[in-house]
């Protein structure tokens, strides 16, 4: 797991205590979200200080290889949140919050990423891969927001509703098909810095919203 602020990479041993996993301290502070691909190789990314009104693109994403070498393998992300990487390991798909795009990658042998590309035209941020090869990602809709199904090439297949902003979703339960949505309030007109520290301080309006979905879990996390 991320230490964000801390630019740190946690490892959970058998017995629950936490340790660090590898020196993630040349790429600073700021690490956001983290996927694993088949071949135990570790994706984080980061660069997420900055106003998402000034035009700046410092995101990143970083590779962490199981002998623990640590390089970046992407640059100029408009905030880089949630990933996933297909079931054969060879495309990593990043949501640019910023950007309002789901942007793909080819994973080379190494684990280095090649032929950068937009998979969908739409914002998200925690995402996840179907067996269908559809990603659910949380978005907005002309009727507020949502957690929408998408094809690659950006065709939505699916929506659902929320009365809160998505944050996050994933597919489980016993059969992979659970869809499991984080949601919060969020005034997103308030500014983005207000925003954060109304999450932190302010009133307690998150909650995890579940649906059935149309297909399983697929792929990593």
């Amino acid at each position: 797991m991320v230490a964000g602020p801390e630019g740190r990479l946690l490892r959970q041993e058998p017995d629950g205590s936490l340790v660090d996993h590898a020196d993630l301290s040349e790429l600073g502070a700021g690490l956001n979200e983290i996927v694993v691909d088949g071949r135990g190789n570790i994706y984080v990314n980061g660069g997420t200080d900055f106003h998402p009104d000034e035009g700046e693109a410092p995101g990143f994403v970083a590779l962490i290889a199981p002998d623990g070498a640590v390089r970046r393998v992407a640059d100029g992300m408009a905030f880089p949140n949630g990933m996933a990487v297909t079931p054969d390991n060879s495309t990593l798909i990043v949501s640019e919050s910023f950007a309002g795009t789901l942007t793909a990658f080819d994973i080379d042998q190494d684990g280095s990423l090649a032929n950068r590309r937009i998979w969908a035209p739409l914002p998200g941020d925690g995402i996840v891969l179907d067996t269908a090869g559809a990603v659910w990602t949380p978005g907005w809709t002309d009727t507020g927001p949502a957690c929408v199904r998408v094809a690659e090439g950006g065709h939505v297949l699916e929506t659902i509703p929320l009365d809160r902003a998505g944050f996050a979703c994933t597919l489980g339960g016993e059969d992979g098909r659970t869809l499991f949505i984080l949601a919060a309030d969020w005034r997103m007109n308030d500014g983005f810095e207000d925003n954060i520290e109304r999450l932190l301080t302010g009133p307690e309006t998150g909650q995890v919203v579940v649906a059935r979905a149309a297909a399983a879990h697929a792929g990593h996390p």
